[in-house]
């Protein structure tokens, strides 16, 4: 199988996946008490009110042919139907909280690569040496503290006492660049830290394989450097597991980042969908948790492929 069959046969597999998931979400609400016009309006609610909405939203139909409905008109018309409260856009709601979240992934994302590869490469090269320990040290630490304990420490310090970046809200680096950059730095660090910690040790434990591999031990016997060994021979194979992690950690932080949103006031795809569960909104959260499951999927397809791309030894079967 060639490289681009594979990329076709790897796209195909996210269909019959996202189609799991619409019916997991559209069942998993369809099976708590009560129906979505009862929860909006509460158990007090009119009830020739409540059977009005009922037949205006098409409650009183049966759940598959409900279901289809809902997935046909996402696929035909990008539709993901009004809310019942406000009778908002799910579409216009979705659209708008999408790429906080993604720019707050991809940050956070980034945070994690620059820190965590050269503290991997500084623990690898001088194992059981003081660098060593100390990075060992600042990668348990950073997996040890909570996302929500370490935002709160960042606001009070570089928003409080030092007023460098600002506290919450969320701006587009792409109409204001700089005023952007600077509402992302501390959300950033954030849901990098722990994530970054992660990516160092992968790092090192892969550096510490490839080292131990003969053709290393060979490169060392011929009187190359270590540092010419590291970076043009070690490296680039320990990169390749590493991709793997920091993608799984992308996709995870598209639909994780709940509480970085909510303490950053960021409108972002993880506050919509915390929205959607306190007022209980189901079209919104429907929409949410499908839109995070494609993004998910397509960020562990662009990780394989890329996966596949750097190591030829792979076998696209």
């Amino acid at each position: 199988m060639g490289y681009g069959a594979y990329v076709l046969k790897r796209v195909l597999l996210i269909v019959p996946i996202l189609f799991g998931v619409s019916f997991i979400s559209f069942g998993a609400l369809e099976l708590l008490p009560g129906g979505p016009v009862e929860a909006a309006f509460g158990t007090r609610a009119n009830p020739e009110l409540v059977e009005q909405l009922r037949q205006q939203y098409g409650l009183n139909r049966p759940f598959l042919v409900r279901y289809f409905d809902w997935l046909g008109d996402i696929v035909l018309n990008q539709d993901f139907g009004q809310t019942i409260r406000t009778e908002r856009d799910v579409s216009t709601l979705l659209a708008t909280s999408l790429p906080p979240t993604i720019w707050l992934a991809a940050s956070g994302a980034f945070v994690s690569v620059v820190i965590g590869i050269p503290a991997g490469i500084v623990s690898a090269v001088n194992h059981y040496e003081p660098q060593d320990y100390l990075a060992t040290f600042l990668a348990f630490l950073g997996l040890s503290i909570p996302n929500f304990f370490l935002g709160l420490v960042l606001i009070l310090v570089f928003s409080l006492y030092v007023p460098i970046f600002p506290s919450s809200g969320f701006v587009s680096p792409l109409s204001d660049p700089a005023e952007g950059l600077k509402t992302l730095v501390l959300p950033a660090v954030t849901v990098g830290t722990a994530i970054s910690a992660v990516v160092m040790r992968m790092m090192r434990s892969s550096l510490l394989e490839v080292f131990s591999e003969e053709y290393i031990r060979t490169a060392r016997a011929k009187g190359l450097s270590r540092a010419l060994v590291t970076n043009k021979h070690a490296v680039k194979n320990a990169l390749i597991p590493t991709v793997t992690v920091v993608g799984l950690n992308f996709g995870y932080l598209l639909g994780g980042v709940v509480i970085v949103e909510q303490i950053f006031a960021i409108p972002g795809l993880g506050r919509l969908t915390l929205t959607a569960i306190l007022t209980r909104e189901y079209r919104v959260l429907q929409g949410s948790l499908l839109v995070i499951a494609l993004l998910f999927a397509l960020v562990n397809l662009a990780t394989d492929l890329l996966y596949a791309y750097l190591d030829p030894r792979i076998k696209y079967d």
